[in-house]
C-alpha cells in the first residue's frame, strides 16, 4: 500500500476556483427563464455548462488531483483527462438544458441531477483512470458510493440554486456551499481509493511533473477565464438583475 498526502495550498485553490466557476455560472443562470429567444437561451446555456463543467468541476478536480503527493513518479493521459473534462460539461449541459424549460418539480430536479451527479462522478472516476503510475488502484465500494451520492446531491442542489431568482449576494454563498459540494465529492472520491504499488517505484520523489506548477498555471488560466465571463455579464444587466 502506498501512503499518500496532499498539498495543501493546492486542496485550497482547487476549492476557491470550484466557488469561483459556481458563482459565474449561478450569475449566467440568473434569469434564463426570461430570455424568450432560443437561440440566446441556448447560448447561456451552453456557455454556463462550460463554466460549470470546466471551472467548477473539472479544474477543481484536477488541481486536486496535483495536490495529491505519492513517493512515485504520476503522469496523466493526455486524451483520457480532456475526455473526462468533455463528460463533465455534457453531463451539465443536459442537467441544467432539462431544468431550463421552466419545469423545477421535484422528480425533474431529482431527475436532472442524477443525470449530472452521474456525470460528474463518471468525470471524476475517469480522471482518477488516467493516472499513469507503478501502481494499481483499488477501490472501498461504500465510499465510492458515497461520493456518487454526494455528486448526485450536490448536482440537485445546484439545479435548484441555478434558477431560483437571487441576488449577487446570494449567489455568493450558494457558490461556497457548491464548491464545498464539489470538493467533498472528490475528496471522498480520493478517500475510496487505495494506491498499491506494481514492481519498485521508479524514483524516490514525487510526480515527474511540477505539481506546484501545474497546478498554478491552471488555476490561473481558469480564473482569468472565469473573470473575463463574469466581466462580460456585468455588462448584461438581464444576467445580473436582482429580483426586487
Amino acid at each position: 500500500m502506498i501512503h499518500h498526502s496532499y498539498d495543501y495550498m493546492l486542496v485550497l485553490m482547487s476549492y476557491v476556483v470550484s466557488v469561483l466557476g459556481s458563482f459565474t455560472a449561478l450569475r449566467l443562470m440568473a434569469g434564463i427563464q426570461d430570455v424568450h429567444d432560443k437561440a440566446q437561451r441556448w447560448k447561456r446555456l451552453i456557455l454556463a455548462s462550460l463554466v460549470v463543467g470546466v471551472g467548477a468541476i473539472w479544474a477543481m478536480h484536477f488541481i486536486g488531483m496535483l495536490a495529491l503527493k505519492m513517493p512515485v513518479t504520476v503522469d496523466y493521459d493526455p486524451i483520457l483527462t480532456a475526455l473526462s473534462a468533455l463528460v463533465a460539461v455534457v453531463a451539465c449541459l443536459i442537467g441544467l438544458s432539462l431544468t431550463s424549460r421552466g419545469d423545477h418539480s421535484r422528480l425533474n430536479l431529482l431527475t436532472a441531477g442524477t443525470y449530472m451527479g452521474i456525470g460528474v462522478a463518471a468525470m471524476h472516476y475517469m480522471g482518477m483512470a488516467a493516472m499513469r503510475m507503478p501502481a494499481t488502484t483499488v477501490y472501498n465500494g461504500a465510499i465510492t458510493s458515497l461520493s456518487i451520492l454526494i455528486a448526485v446531491v450536490a448536482s440537485v442542489a445546484a439545479l435548484w440554486m441555478a434558477y431560483k431568482r437571487s441576488s449577487a449576494l446570494q449567489s455568493m454563498f450558494g457558490a461556497l456551499v457548491m464548491g464545498l459540494a464539489v470538493c467533498g465529492m472528490h475528496y471522498t472520491g480520493m478517500a475510496a481509493a487505495r494506491f498499491v504499488l506494481i514492481g519498485k517505484p521508479d524514483t524516490a520523489g514525487a510526480h515527474s511533473i511540477d505539481s506546484l506548477y501545474l497546478g498554478l498555471m491552471v488555476f490561473g488560466v481558469i480564473v482569468t477565464m472565469l473573470v473575463g465571463v463574469l466581466i462580460a455579464a456585468l455588462k448584461n444587466r438581464q444576467v445580473l438583475a436582482i429580483d426586487h
